[in-house]
């Protein structure tokens, strides 16, 4: 009997060498994700009021106030639905991070606002918060310089929406129409290379109403047998500047971190890791008016920068 406790406890102490060798306890944040953690709950909750000991924001959501929150809140500031070139619906999207714990969630589908309605409905089940977004394309111009680089700005907004609806409407709806004749661009040039695509393919992957983008022409690609996957084809063709690459009426970078203030939100720099010339890029918006850089997400993290 002795010896079979022996054998239990080795193999108790087996195992839970093993999980932590996997990674089983849970990891403490390092100075630098405290500190950023901390930042967007400020942020994120800033318009409760303090002054009750419980209330119901704008999405029906009851949040218990003069608490410090807890840090096992998530949030995912960076998501696309298909209302852009995401896969899922808002109502999918918003059930979906729900079940990945996530308690604050901005939609930023590229230039519309178009599914932050249903999304917020959607939480309104969950008990999660919607912040309202848009990813906007852009593009930067170096000074003395005729290259042009795309840059993606997102915009975040309080619960109410931009304080100037129709501004920014107007202004997403003419980066939209270039996105269709940009794609009609790279369809063109993709037959040029013997890489025939037909418009309505792509229109259908894109979705009724949905301006498409490069994934959408990307997942054409892939269906017409033109290359393996997604990551071939942006490698091979659709990457900035590749054979296939077009651009549509992107504005100014400039104009639309400007256009984000006078209309009540945040601009922040979406993925600059992604960007050829980062350290000027964020100088320049900062002079405007830029609020903030994106440092983590799926693809990438921004290192620092001086």
């Amino acid at each position: 009997m002795v010896g079979d406790g022996h054998v239990e406890k080795r193999s108790k102490d087996k195992k839970k060498k093993k999980k932590q060798k996997r990674g089983g306890g849970k990891k403490k944040m390092t100075a630098e994700q405290s500190l950023a953690f901390n930042s967007v709950t400020e942020w994120v909750y800033l318009d409760q009021s303090h002054s009750s000991s419980s209330s119901e924001d704008d999405f029906g959501v009851h949040q218990i106030l003069n608490r410090a929150v807890d840090n096992n809140v998530v949030f995912e500031l960076h998501s696309h639905s298909n209302f852009s070139d995401g896969y899922l619906s808002p109502s999918k999207l918003v059930e979906r991070a729900h079940c990945n714990g996530v308690k604050v969630l901005a939609l930023t589908d590229h230039d519309t606002m178009s599914g932050i309605p249903e999304a917020i409905e959607t939480a309104r089940r969950f008990g999660m918060k919607i912040i309202p977004g848009v990813e906007i394309s852009t593009i930067f111009c170096q000074r003395g310089s005729e290259s042009e680089e795309p840059v993606h700005i997102l915009a975040y907004y309080s619960s109410c929406g931009p304080s100037k609806y129709e501004e920014l409407e107007n202004f997403l709806a003419n980066i939209r129409d270039g996105r269709f004749l940009r794609a009609k661009d790279m369809i063109l040039k993709l037959n040029k290379l013997k890489l025939p695509l037909k418009w309505e393919h792509v229109a259908k992957i894109a979705g009724k109403g949905v301006a498409p983008g490069r994934l959408h022409v990307a997942r054409a690609m892939v269906e017409a047998g033109h290359v393996e996957n997604l990551k071939q084809a942006f490698a091979r063709y659709l990457y900035d500047g590749g054979p296939a690459y077009s651009t549509g009426s992107e504005p100014l970078a400039e104009v639309a971190v400007q256009l984000i203030h006078r209309t009540g939100g945040l601009a922040v720099l979406a993925h600059p890791w992604a960007l050829k010339n980062p350290a000027a890029i964020i100088r320049k918006l900062k002079d405007v008016g830029l609020h903030g850089l994106e440092v983590y997400r799926s693809d990438g993290k921004l290192h620092t920068l001086t």
